[in-house]
């Protein structure tokens, strides 16, 4: 059920979006150098590495870290990068991963291939076997403020309440947090 959920919504999504997507894609190459995607290497399903794309925010010689991780994430950013993230609309190309399979709408968020002490503590409580989403139970409860265990726990949270319902409710409630600009640090 989730996964046709996924697709459908994935499907529905990509439609509606898709002149606001190429917009932004543009707007991203005309104002700076390089590609309009970045794709990163994540950590999915059963700590399977795939590659997920996201509307490119950072100059091309951004080091290849978490964002909390770099000293002043300002400095790195492209001229469209301070709005795209702010309004989340640098996840827009994720509707792609949805639809691949790769990830769902909701569920913790992929890991950078690099966040060994994510990964390492996902894989102990069991979380690693869950699809990663484009949103879940950390991102409308802190999003970048938490720390990783704190992450991790809320992870584990969603993995005893998993359900359509629930589901429902995270989505609900990140329209209502991106609206809002919740939770977004950088």
């Amino acid at each position: 059920m989730k996964r046709v959920f996924d697709i459908c919504l994935a499907v529905v999504a990509s439609l509606v979006l898709l002149l606001p997507i190429g917009l932004l894609a543009l707007l991203v190459r005309l104002t700076s150098n390089g590609p309009a995607l970045y794709w990163s290497d994540r950590v999915g399903r059963d700590n399977r590495v795939f590659r997920m794309p996201k509307f490119r925010s950072m100059r091309l010689d951004t080091p290849a870290v978490a964002t909390h991780l770099l000293q002043d994430p300002n400095t790195y950013l492209t001229p469209m990068g301070a709005f795209l993230r702010k309004t989340s609309l640098d996840e827009l190309p994720q509707l792609w991963c949805i639809l691949k399979g790769d990830m769902s709408f909701v569920g913790p968020r992929p890991a950078l291939f690099n966040q060994d002490d994510l990964i390492e503590l996902r894989t102990q409580h069991g979380v690693h076997r869950v699809v990663p989403g484009l949103t879940g139970w950390a991102q409308v409860n802190g999003r970048d403020e938490l720390p990783i265990p704190d992450k991790v726990e809320l992870d584990r949270e969603y993995l005893r309440r998993r359900s359509f319902w629930f589901d429902l409710q995270i989505v609900l409630m990140t329209a209502w947090r991106v609206l809002r600009r919740d939770g977004v640090s950088h």
